[in-house]
């Protein structure tokens, strides 16, 4: 029995970025999958630099249409945006990179390696939460809590 073709389906990508008390940033995204994929599609959750990338700089985690964030590379146009722009927050280069890319079709997380947390997107909605050790946490859903990013300063 094929699944229904319409997007009622409960899917859905879990990334996750993090940094440690020795500033190491690390990133990892899981993929929900695609319903009525074409057999043999790869996506963009297993390629680094698309849905997933960590530097010294920052790391990334994206989630939304795996051909879009394939196609402009997503995840590591943040880190080249960081690395190239010195300056440039976290927060900046990721609505930079979001706004570049067609409207509903990604959404993504990331930390800097100053502690700055981002959570950006350009679609309807995208569950997303952060924590911080001194206890700070922030859960959402919709786009006005996510307006142009979000920014959590954490201390290292």
């Amino acid at each position: 029995m094929d699944p229904p073709a319409d997007d009622s389906s409960q899917i859905g990508t879990v990334g996750c970025v993090a940094i440690d008390a020795a500033g190491t940033l690390a990133t990892a995204t899981s993929t929900g999958g695609l319903v009525n994929k074409m057999p043999g599609r790869i996506g963009d959750t297993p390629l680094v630099g698309a849905g997933t990338y960590a530097n010294a700089l920052c790391a990334v985690s994206a989630t939304g249409k795996g051909e879009s964030i394939i196609r402009h590379t997503v995840a590591r146009d943040v880190a080249a945006f960081m690395e190239h722009r010195p300056g440039l927050t976290l927060r900046d280069a990721a609505a930079r990179v979001v706004g570049n890319t067609p409207r509903g079709d990604v959404g993504l997380v990331a930390v800097s390696a100053s502690g700055e947390v981002c959570m950006v997107h350009n679609t309807t909605g995208m569950f997303r939460a952060c924590a911080t050790e001194d206890g700070h946490t922030e859960v959402g859903i919709w786009t006005d809590a996510a307006a142009g990013g979000h920014s959590v300063s954490i201390g290292l």
